[in-house]
């Protein structure tokens, strides 16, 4: 076993379809991901704000921007983005020569955060690289990189 609280046991697993096998284990990672980090730092941030943050990493794009290629709700990334700036993770500035707009970036403690968080999850990648191989963890990646054409 991987990580913490394992939702399904490997003979459970045997009997689940591509879709049910792929949220199985993203919801376990997902959770390892997110209590390695909250395990170690004192500022909590929730997968969808993670999620945000990582649309935002080394970029400056505009709130609409974010909310027309995240998958959440205009009003929830609204509120995960007023979030992040109360814990001084984002800074929320005016697109010059635009009125309307305002674009979004990590400040330094943000992009600290998130980069602490990349390795975390480099590590855990590390774990599973070493539970199921490293080769099988490329093909992985490499499948899930392919156009599904779906």
């Amino acid at each position: 076993m991987i990580g913490v609280n394992r939702l399904t046991s490997n003979s459970e697993l045997q009997n689940l379809d591509l879709i049910d096998l792929l949220s199985e284990r993203h919801s376990l990672v997902r959770r390892i991901s997110e209590k390695a980090w909250n395990d170690q730092s004192e500022i909590y941030i929730s997968n969808s704000e993670w999620y945000i943050m990582a649309r935002v990493f080394k970029k400056r794009p505009t709130i609409s921007y974010v909310t027309k290629n995240v998958n959440i709700s205009r009003q929830a990334i609204h509120k995960f983005i007023k979030n992040l700036s109360a814990k001084g993770l984002v800074e929320v500035r005016n697109v010059e020569n635009n009125k309307k707009e305002k674009c979004i970036q990590l400040t330094a403690l943000g992009e600290e955060c998130y980069e602490k968080n990349a390795a975390l999850k480099a590590q855990l990648e590390k774990k599973i690289a070493e539970k199921i191989g490293a080769e099988q963890v490329n093909i992985l990646k490499d499948i899930l990189k392919l156009d599904w054409g779906i």
